[in-house]
């Protein structure tokens, strides 16, 4: 794909996640009114979500008909696409349904195969992070907060800053309890505010020194994956072994520190 093609989409995505996360928010205020069900344990989906992606699908589909989109709400139609859009019109929906603002709207654009393009609005600070990654960097070098650079924190150990983690009841509580276990005994801390996305965020701004779940989904992560990426941070292959569809672990650091934390999570290699 030509550097113009990737600008192209990395202007619409900026301006679609802003627009989007504007039109998520007037749901936001009326919470009383609007409609929640749960599809599974701490898993919640409201009308909010369903409407913001129909209005995100809309408006790719207007400005980009041959690219894929795959959402967390409305689907997948990836099939032949070297071109796809991974959407989470609300990431942390059980904040936002519980009137805390600890949520987001991720959008990121996969390029064969490649984590690309990413664009994450906050509409309660009024905060996009966004960058572009990989062979296409040269686009618009560096990862944003609004108009300033973003620049991972690198530290040489858990005592250097707070690490995100997060944690849901996909995976297991053994699967999580010992990396807080060895976390914590070389004097880390952790945070954790209910939205993957904007966690992983804080870390391509500097805010937090790294971020461990153990299994997130693709559309809660892949737009943040490429903002790090942009930022200087390293993140794992999420995307090997059909990560796209069935999820995986993600973790994320500055380059000094992301073997340690790979180490404390348990994981053999990322």
């Amino acid at each position: 794909m030509q550097s113009s093609d990737i600008a192209a989409r990395y202007t619409f995505a900026r301006q679609l996640a802003r627009e989007a996360g504007e039109f998520a928010h007037t749901y936001f205020g009326r919470l009383d009114e609007i409609t929640v069900e749960s599809k599974g344990t701490q898993d919640e989906v409201s009308v909010a979500d369903r409407d913001t992606e129909a209005f995100i699908r809309q408006r790719i589909g207007e400005a980009f008909p041959g690219d894929g989109i795959l959402g967390e709400e409305g689907g997948d139609d990836r099939a032949g696409k070297s071109v796809i859009w991974v959407i989470d019109p609300i990431d942390g929906t059980a904040c936002f349904v519980n009137a805390m603002y600890t949520w987001c709207v991720s959008i990121a654009v996969v390029v064969d195969g490649v984590p690309t393009i990413g664009a994450v609005y906050d509409p309660n600070a009024k905060e996009l992070f966004h960058g572009v990654a990989g062979a296409h960097a040269n686009v618009s070098a560096g990862a944003w907060v609004n108009d300033k650079p973003a620049k991972v924190k690198d530290v040489t150990d858990f005592k250097g800053g707070v690490l995100g983690a997060g944690f849901s009841h996909r995976s297991q509580p053994d699967e999580f309890t010992p990396f807080l276990h060895r976390l914590l005994s070389q004097g880390g801390m952790f945070y954790r505010n209910g939205s993957g996305a904007l966690m992983l965020c804080y870390v391509a701004a500097g805010r937090l020194i790294g971020y461990y779940e153990p299994h997130i989904n693709s559309w809660d992560c892949i737009a943040a994956v490429a903002i790090i990426n942009a930022a200087g941070g390293r993140c794992n292959d999420f995307l090997a072994n059909d990560g796209m569809t069935e999820g995986n672990a993600i973790l994320a650091a500055g380059p000094t520190l992301y073997p340690k934390l790979l180490t404390i999570t348990g994981h053999a290699r990322a």
